[in-house]
């Protein structure tokens, strides 16, 4: 067995011979591999001499070099493999692939386009998460038949992934890894931690429903899926976080680094987080060691939920569910921020606001004052209402 850096340059160095001649026909083109043989070691030499005189086969198009991968424990996929080929594709290095059966050729049977975005309210909820990972495989696929430019990227990290969690620790080992962590090292501790954390698979798929419900800008599951550095960030804290829980407190923490300096987003791997999470933008966004963000919470950017100094123990936010944070806000100290609670942008809280209440200002006065604020029946976490509380707070007119 060659060593896997061997391995590597031996599988680009035959890509290139292949690629060099896109209509190389064995049978029709002896003196080619009679002249290009020597590159190749002699187990594969013979096993060329021994395919010219069989018929050639319609090959699929090749958008990266022969596979040097691993391959990953099976799993049933949704798409369809009744008709297997035996000239799939994979990816060197973190370009992977996680099936041998899971590069097909596209056509316009085979794949629906899914950019309109219908009202969440009229399909049936559950179905819509348990169908996610099959819409971006849709939606990949009809990315590819109007953007062919994007076939190559789109088919190592979605079309040839075998699951949601396999195509999931293949995009957060690319953009995490580094010239000394390599991805490779980061898929495995990424698929290990997702394959045995079934609660974040389903979390995972909440966070994706909850941006295509709530961010007007996002277009596409897949869209989301690739794009989004809030809801990667998030998904990566998730990882990290079930390490802290595991004492791995040093892998937690490398995740925690890495995910500050490729998203601009730091949570500390002890903050606890919900399901149903939309980080809008997400840029310098700031979550502290013992903070808590409960369900369907929606954070906009530069927000900190940190603490007021430096004791130890307690001292972060805690986060009812529903709530929705402006912009440029923070939040300081052991308090806690009520369900259905609307903070406003740039605000400054430093002391428990009510539930269903709304806080502006800084420091952060409660709307209709302290002892009668109004109320809202709304989880402004879900509506994203940023504006309607203003003319009751202020009378200032541009």
């Amino acid at each position: 067995m060659l060593p896997v850096t061997s391995r590597r340059h031996f599988s680009m160095s035959l890509y290139m011979l292949r690629s060099s001649s896109p209509h190389i026909n064995l049978h029709h083109h002896h003196h080619r591999h009679s002249s290009s043989s020597f590159l190749l070691p002699s187990f594969l030499s013979s096993t060329l001499k021994q395919q010219q005189h069989t018929p050639p086969s319609p090959r699929p198009p090749m958008a990266a070099c022969i596979d040097t991968c691993r391959t990953g424990k099976p799993q049933i996929s949704r798409r369809d493999s009744s008709n297997p080929t035996n000239d799939d594709v994979r990816y060197i290095n973190y370009f992977r692939s996680s099936s041998s059966s899971s590069a097909s050729s596209f056509n316009g049977t085979q794949t629906r386009t899914l950019h309109t975005r219908p009202l969440l309210e009229d399909l049936d909820r559950d179905a819509e998460i348990d169908d996610v990972w099959a819409k971006i495989r849709d939606e990949a696929k009809s990315d590819i038949e109007r953007e062919p430019i994007v076939s190559g990227y789109y088919h190592a990290s979605i079309v040839s992934q075998r699951s949601l969690e396999a195509a999931l620790a293949n995009t957060l080992s690319v953009k995490l890894s580094n010239l000394n962590l390599p991805s490779n090292t980061l898929f495995d501790l990424f698929s290990s931690v997702l394959n045995e954390s079934p609660k974040i698979v389903e979390s995972v798929k909440q966070d994706l429903l909850a941006v295509k419900e709530r961010d007007p800008a996002c277009i596409s599951y897949v869209h989301c899926f690739l794009h989004f550095k809030g809801f990667l960030a998030c998904q990566a804290h998730r990882i990290a976080h079930e390490l802290w829980t595991q004492d791995r407190k040093i892998l937690a923490l490398l995740i925690q680094n890495r995910v500050s300096e490729a998203f601009a987003v730091d949570f500390h791997p002890g903050a606890k987080i919900g399901t149903g999470i939309l980080l809008d933008h997400a840029t310098a966004i700031v979550i502290g060691e013992t903070a808590v963000v409960g369900n369907n919470v929606s954070i906009l950017h530069n927000v900190t939920l940190g603490g007021t100094g430096k004791q130890c123990g307690d001292r972060h936010p805690k986060i009812g569910e529903g709530v929705l944070i402006g912009a440029g806000t923070c939040i300081l100290g052991n308090i806690s921020i009520g369900e259905g609670a609307k903070i406003g942008a740039g605000s400054v809280v430093l002391k428990d606001v009510p539930p269903r209440t709304t806080a502006v200002g800084n420091p952060a006065r409660l709307l209709g004052g302290k002892d009668n604020p109004k109320t809202h029946d709304k989880d402004p976490g879900l509506t994203m209402d940023q504006t309607s509380h203003i003319s009751d707070w202020s009378d200032y007119v541009i």
